[in-house]
Formats: C-alpha cells, structure tokens, sequence
C-alpha cells in the first residue's frame, strides 16, 4: 500500500476517535512514542496495536530509547540506562558492552510492539558540543563512533528492531539547541568530510536516517540540511546514505514558518518523511497536507526498510545481562 509521508505522535497514552479516524484515512508510514504515551507494558501493547490498526498496516512504531536523558521507557517497569557516553567511559570492553546494552534495550522495545530506536547517534561530540547532545555521544573521534554506531545497529536489528541513524550529517558541532534555536557551524567542508561525515558514510547501508536542523555554512548557507536541497545531495551522493530518510521533530525552533511551510520545504529538498511529535491534531493534518503521500522513490526505500524488520534472534536475555552489569562493574573499579 502507499503510506503517508509522515511520522506522527500520538496524543496520550490511548488512540482517540479523531486519531483512529485520521490515521485510517490517511495511512501514515509510522507512529512515535514519547513518556506521555507510556505507562504500563499492557497499555503500551494496546496504543501500538490500535495505531497499526488505524493505519491499516504494521506501521514501524518508534521512540527513542538511548538511555540515560534520553529514554521514553523508565523504570519501574524498564530498566534505567546510562547516558550513553558515561557508559562508554566506565565500561570494561566498551564496544561488547554497547552492544549488549542496545541488545537488551530491543528486547524491551519488541516486548510491548515497539520496533524502531531513534538510534544509533553518529555525531563525534567536541569541545563545543551543546549539552543536550554531548552525553548522548559514544565519543570525540570518528573511528570510536563509526565502531560504536555500528555496534548499537547491528544489536537492534538483532532483537527485531530498526535502527535510526542520527542526526545526518553530524550534529557534534552544534554549539546551540536545536529545539530552541538554528545551530550555524562554520567549519570548511573539508574537515566535516574528513571527521563529521565518517561515521554516516560508514553506516550508509542502514534502512532509516534522521536528518540534523543545522546549516552548513561552507556547503550552504542559506538553509539547514532538512529543507537543503544542496544538503540533500550531499547525504544521498557524497555521503551514500540510500535508506528512508526522515526529517528531525518539525517542530523544533531551528526551523522557520509554520509546520506546513516546514514539511513542504522538507519534501521539496528531498527528505521522504516528515516526522511530527507534539501530537496536536490541528498541525497534524497540516503536517499530513503538506507532506502528502510518498512518491515511487520514497516508497521503495519504506518498502526496503520495512524489509530488514526481523524476527529476533534467539538469545539468553539473563545471560546478555549479568555479562552488561559485570562489563560495566569492571569497567566502574
């Protein structure tokens, strides 16, 4: 079937009328979750089956799930991480212990029907960094990130659950928040293509990407790379990337104009989903006016990703954990 070109997050921790209307009618490519949407186990199975119901297809249902601040999933009933460049600093074997970490944390995902991460992050965190990503980092060069991304893609796609590579083409430089402000990184491009786009070439071959709410002032100055036809070309061409590409929340205040103006300028530079997460129904069906429904090339990279959706593979979830917790309680003395 052909899907909406957009992402969406639901109002609560229910599916409303207006929602299972809508989403019936319009048939969005997937959901979001965020803690407004979480509670208990059983509540969270029921909202992602009646999304996929709503839709009319098994709709991708995502959240992102790094651990530490970021981690939609808390306890008592999930296990609470470490942010993950803590993580990577206390940790034994750092590589081993990550992937179990994102292996356990799909375990949790496929348990309640969720099975996209907004993860793996391969932006190479800097002296600059912004705070609300620098933690969320697995470190400062691009070899350790290129091998610590890897490590969290090939642990979701493991455990069922499909990776998102963020934020496309690097968002370490950023000295501002992208929710609130559009972060502008100077630096030539020659140096980005030596560090900053390493890691995303590396991972090029994964079925969805996030792109980053910053512009690139050596490559184009005039707009971020979400609504950057010039970026655009970049991340499919120089970069390689060739999975579903999705824009960033569209309602971060890096962006100008309203949310349709942002979702059209997103599809018209070449983003294959809009992804919308404050869960308002009236920017909803702007945001699903504005994106419309996939065209052929969007569609064939939904229909590929949707394709590398697995079964798990069968594992010891008990063993997988006492060898985390001694990896990090080795790495800790």
């Amino acid at each position: 079937m052909q899907f909406g070109a957009a992402i969406f997050g639901p109002e609560g921790l229910r599916i409303t009328d207006w929602e299972r209307a809508y989403f019936r009618d319009y048939a969005p490519f997937g959901f979001i979750l965020f803690a407004r949407n979480i509670d208990t186990p059983d509540q969270v199975r029921r909202l992602c089956d009646d999304l996929r119901d709503a839709a009319g297809h098994d709709a991708p249902i995502l959240v992102d799930q790094e651990g530490g601040r970021v981690q939609r999933l808390r306890g008592p009933h999930w296990r609470e991480w470490l942010p993950p460049l803590e993580q990577m600093q206390i940790a034994a074997d750092p590589m081993r212990a990550l992937w179990l970490r994102y292996r356990l944390i799909a375990a949790e995902l496929r348990d309640v029907g969720i099975d996209a991460n907004c993860a793996p992050i391969a932006d190479i965190t800097a002296r600059l960094t912004h705070p609300f990503l620098r933690n969320r980092c697995y470190g400062g060069d691009a070899v350790t990130v290129m091998d610590a991304s890897r490590a969290v893609a090939d642990a979701l796609l493991a455990g069922g659950v499909l990776p998102v590579l963020k934020h496309i083409p690097g968002h370490g430089r950023a000295s501002v928040d992208s929710h609130k402000d559009l972060p502008r990184v100077t630096v030539a491009r020659r140096d980005l293509e030596a560090q900053d786009f390493v890691p995303f070439m590396a991972l090029a071959d994964l079925p969805m990407g996030m792109t980053a709410h910053i512009v690139f002032e050596d490559i184009d100055d005039s707009a971020p790379a979400t609504t950057s036809r010039i970026m655009m070309d970049v991340i499919r061409n120089d970069i390689g990337f060739k999975g579903l590409l999705m824009t960033d929340d569209i309602g971060m205040e890096a962006l100008s104009g309203d949310v349709a103006q942002r979702s059209r300028a997103s599809i018209a530079a070449g983003c294959d989903v809009i992804l919308h997460c404050c869960g308002d129904a009236g920017e909803i069906v702007q945001v699903g006016q504005a994106a419309g429904q996939m065209n052929a090339a969007a569609q064939a990279r939904a229909d590929a990703a949707l394709m590398m959706r697995k079964t798990p593979t069968t594992v010891d979830i008990a063993a997988l954990s006492e060898e985390f917790d001694d990896l990090l309680g080795a790495g800790a003395q």
